[in-house]
């Protein structure tokens, strides 16, 4: 498989087989069986980090933006990954516990909540009252192509999410503080 450090996909993808490659729960491994449109999305996150890191943001709040569209998408594998990736970049378990109520608690900057709900608004498209509202805050916060960065890195990590939620991508074992 290709490592994408890129979009904030550390060396072992979200999307990822079990250790044998062989399907979970009578489901296809959309990345083992379509590897060529894989790759194209392992391409794309490549060049999302790069806009990433090019906009100035920098590798925890990718991560946070990776672990929030997670914990909306419901991706157990994703969230495995970027939790570690979180906290390998300098992230406190106390900011990763409340990440889901990031709104309730003084933990965040102003900077890391205009990125959160914006991650928000591009996973949740329908809602166009939030949609309005992260933009005007992310017009405050965050300069053009740091808005464009976040997006992007939102639109790859739903993707993501995608693949490995329908493949049912299972969480991997993995030895205790890994």
């Amino acid at each position: 498989m290709i490592a994408s450090a890129a979009a904030g996909i550390p060396e072992k993808e979200c999307a990822v087989s079990d250790t044998a490659g062989a399907p979970t729960a009578g489901r296809i491994h959309l990345d083992k069986q379509s590897p060529q449109a894989y790759h194209a999305l392992v391409r794309t996150a490549e060049a999302v980090r790069t806009t990433a890191a090019d906009a100035g943001l920098d590798r925890l709040l990718v991560e946070l933006v990776n672990l929030r569209v997670s914990q909306i998408n419901g991706c157990a594998s994703c969230l495995d990954v970027h939790t570690r990736a979180a906290l390998r970049a300098g992230e406190t378990t106390r900011r990763l516990g409340v990440l889901a109520a990031w709104r309730d608690t003084g933990l965040f900057t102003a900077r890391e909540r205009a990125a959160l709900a914006l991650a928000e608004a591009t996973t949740r498209p329908a809602d166009a009252l939030a949609q309005e509202s992260a933009y005007a805050d992310a017009r405050r916060a965050l300069a053009d192509d740091e808005i464009s960065a976040v997006i992007w890195v939102a639109i790859t990590i739903n993707a993501f999410n995608r693949v490995s939620i329908l493949s049912k991508h299972p969480v991997r074992d993995a030895s205790p503080g890994a």
